[in-house]
Formats: structure tokens, sequence, C-alpha cells
């Protein structure tokens, strides 16, 4: 049995595009994991960081926020929103009319 070229080279992409997308999204969790632990370590840097006197101090809460908005769109990316079916009580029904009355 010949299987044709075409089809074969098409079975390859589809496959390579498959496993990429879930290389993709392996790799996009484990940047997930390390922005916990990033947000972990931050967190135990701050409670040791309250010296008094210093010119200068790390913002811990600027970086927590920034952390945070980039697992969220990281988690946004992992599981993007669908669209929402369209509300059935916005249908009128009423399909039927006199052939008098213009439609």
């Amino acid at each position: 049995m010949k299987i044709p070229i075409a089809a074969l080279v098409l079975s390859v992409m589809q496959s390579t595009a498959i496993a990429a997308g879930a290389s993709e999204q392996n790799h996009i969790q484990v940047m997930i994991r390390q922005l916990n632990a990033l947000e972990d370590s931050a967190r135990r840097s701050a409670q040791v960081s309250q010296e008094p006197g210093q010119r200068y101090a790390f913002d811990y809460e600027r970086l927590a926020g920034d952390l945070q908005r980039i697992r969220s769109g990281l988690e946004q990316y992992l599981t993007p929103s669908r669209a929402q079916p369209r509300d059935a009580a916005q249908l009128s029904g009423e399909y039927m009319h006199d052939g008098s009355a213009a439609p």
C-alpha cells in the first residue's frame, strides 16, 4: 500500500505542531512555578530587609504586583477565554407575517 507523500508530510507536521504545543505549555507551566518560587523568595527577603536608615530600599510590593501580572498573563494564555453563547432571550422567535404587512 502506497501512502501519498503529501499525506505523510501533513501527518508529520500535525504531530510536530501538537508536540510543540504541549512542549510550550510545559515550558509556560515551568515559568509559573519559577515565578511562584521567586515570589516566595522575595517575600522572605522583604521580612528580613527592614533595616532603618537605609538610603535606598527595594520595593518588594511593586515586585509582587509585577510577578502577579506576569503570572496572570501566562495563565490566561494557557486557558484563553471562550466566546459565550448569545442570550436566547434576545431572539424574537416570531418569523411569520401576513402577506399584506411589510416585513
